[in-house]
């Protein structure tokens, strides 16, 4: 009996690991038992510095399959992914099918499963933006609505789900509130992040102790639009004048930032894309984090460190009622004084531990063992 694994963006590489760990623990994975583990990685993300170091640091297997696909437009993506995952399904008949987050991986893994009949379990079902013009929203939305599993982080994705009527008395599908997976990995990894990592003595400007600031910038509504791009960038540099800003460029940003003509001020320290390890060490030390990721977003909170959101809205509104993190748009103004408010301001009590307690792969993997193999 055969589980599919789904991954293809650095953020599924990092939950996968966390339920490959607990299936194996749990008596489910690397051929254990009656059941074995087969993890296909789409290609969505390639690059050695986006996928095969994660592999490395996370201690993943390699992928039994590795679909190479990727630079293609949200549709073609999509339906080359379903092309090629529909072929191995029908040869190697998992099952059930294992699919992560809100990428184009998520989406084509679950349509390809659910129209050969194929149950799927989505990891971090439920969650909203209420904002149908990001292609996230698109995927997260249709893949809940066809998936057998539903395992919610928090009680408001499952409150979503009971709205939207695929949760609720007399439903076929398993839903269940599990807890953040992305918890359980940052726990797991962080000591050994921070007693191995060196990505902060190659970085004269924080070494020793100093003080700076995180930032990500990825989503394309951001990276796409000039004008939003445009008042991210003034706001990373007047940030700089206070304290160092350290900026790892996601590709897509890099593209954007040279298309527009746009560059950061000298002391905005620019980066390569990071390591898991090399990542979490910048979360841990850093004094403000400033992104639109919804992984780094919650990687912040569970450092203990507060975080600026990028957008208008978040999947995790949990954060902002904890007190963990605040909403600025792209506002160049607003952004900057969101961010000395978080600097400076006295001590609110933030409730770190909103995302659960490190346990989510354990209970998903548990469900799945008792439902699929008894």
């Amino acid at each position: 009996m055969k589980i599919f694994n789904i991954v293809g963006a650095r953020p599924q590489f990092i939950k996968a690991a966390v339920i490959s760990r607990a299936m194996e623990k749990l008596g489910l994975g690397s051929g254990q038992g009656h059941v074995s583990e087969v993890l296909v990685h789409t290609g969505q993300h390639y690059q050695d510095n986006m996928s095969r170091i994660f592999f490395e640091e996370l201690e993943l297997p390699a992928p039994r399959y590795d679909l190479g696909i990727h630079h293609r437009h949200h549709g073609a993506m999509t339906g080359r992914m379903m092309e090629a995952l529909e072929d191995l399904m029908l040869c190697e008949r998992p099952e059930a099918v294992i699919v992560y987050g809100d990428t184009n991986s998520t989406l084509a893994g679950a349509l390809s499963a659910s129209k050969l009949g194929i149950p799927v379990a989505h990891v971090e079902a439920g969650m909203r933006s209420f904002k149908r013009s990001m292609p996230e929203e698109i995927n997260r939305v249709i893949t809940d609505h066809i998936s057998t599993f539903l395992f919610c982080p928090t009680k408001t994705a499952l409150e979503n789900l009971e709205r939207e009527g695929i949760a609720g008395d007399g439903r076929a599908n398993i839903v269940s509130m599990t807890g953040d997976v992305m918890l359980d990995a940052f726990l797991y990894y962080k000591d050994r992040a921070v007693a191995t990592s060196r990505i902060i003595e190659k970085i004269p400007a924080i070494k020793d102790g100093k003080r700076y600031i995180l930032a990500t910038v990825h989503r394309a509504e951001n990276t796409d639009d000039p004008a939003r791009l445009s008042a991210i960038i003034e706001s990373l540099n007047a940030l700089a004048e206070e304290l160092p800003v350290v900026w790892p460029l996601h590709p897509r940003t890099k593209t954007a930032l040279r298309k527009a003509g746009m560059q950061a001020d000298t002391k905005v320290i620019l980066l390569d894309p990071l390591g898991y390890l090399d990542m979490i060490a910048l979360e841990c030390l850093a004094s403000l984090v400033v992104t639109d990721s919804g992984g780094v977003q919650r990687e912040a909170c569970f450092a203990r460190v507060p975080c600026v959101i990028l957008r208008e809205e978040t999947e995790w509104p949990e954060l902002i009622e904890a007190g963990c993190a605040l909403l600025s748009g792209v506002d160049r103004e607003r952004i900057l004084s969101t961010a000395f408010h978080l600097l400076y301001q006295e001590p609110a009590g933030p409730d770190w531990h909103v995302l659960g307690d490190g346990r989510a792969g354990y209970r998903i993997v548990d469900t799945l063992g008792s439902c699929l193999f008894g």
